[in-house]
């Protein structure tokens, strides 16, 4: 059984938190959603960006998202694969030491990482990117290219993958980027007729 971890946070971004978790459990992995400071039962904010026509996202309330797992109770190495949803909440992930280690562990081990949206502020934090094309919300790029990444500036509803890492900007990539991700997991995916 394939053990997913899922690090996320208040304000993450709702549905690349709830869709990549729900899709994944439908698929027979296990996925552990943790936040630092916070406990199995406790839950996280979300929220709701969307692409209106102003210059950058609109933000508005999401549904409460109940974490699974206790963050401090966390062991890598019993994970065969990391999550990174996006939102606001990789804002303040960078600044957790622990959360920095566990991302460089996935990376050391050449172990499969999605980061999507703002995920991108967590890798770039973990110093994990140099070299890799990767992709993110548009206004994370100057983020991936400080860590010596290459801004992959794809639509919106595309997703790339550069060795063990599969990234994309934004939730309307969901296909794509879980299809990469699942890739490999080594999962084999169907595309509907």
């Amino acid at each position: 059984m394939t053990r997913i971890l899922m690090i996320t946070g208040d304000f993450t971004e709702d549905y690349e938190t709830m869709v990549p978790f729900q899709t994944l459990l439908a698929c027979g992995y296990t996925v552990d959603a943790v936040c630092p400071g916070k406990k199995s039962g406790d839950s996280v904010a979300t929220a709701i960006h969307d692409f209106e026509g102003d210059q950058t996202y609109t933000e508005k309330p999401g549904h409460r998202f109940a974490l699974n797992a206790t963050f401090d109770e966390i062991d890598v190495s019993a994970y065969d694969a990391l999550l990174i949803p996006g939102g606001r909440a990789p804002e303040y992930l960078r600044l957790n030491g622990r959360v920095i280690e566990m991302v460089k562990h996935f990376f050391e081990a050449d172990k499969p990482v999605a980061a999507i949206c703002h995920g991108a502020q967590l890798l770039a934090a973990a110093r994990v990117i140099d070299g890799r094309e990767v992709s993110a919300y548009p206004a994370c790029r100057p983020e991936v290219e400080l860590a010596g990444g290459r801004y992959a500036d794809i639509a919106i509803d595309g997703a790339v993958t550069d060795g063990n890492l599969v990234t994309a900007p934004a939730w309307p990539a969901h296909p794509a980027f879980l299809s990469q991700f699942m890739k490999l997991m080594q999962t084999r995916v169907a595309k509907a007729a």
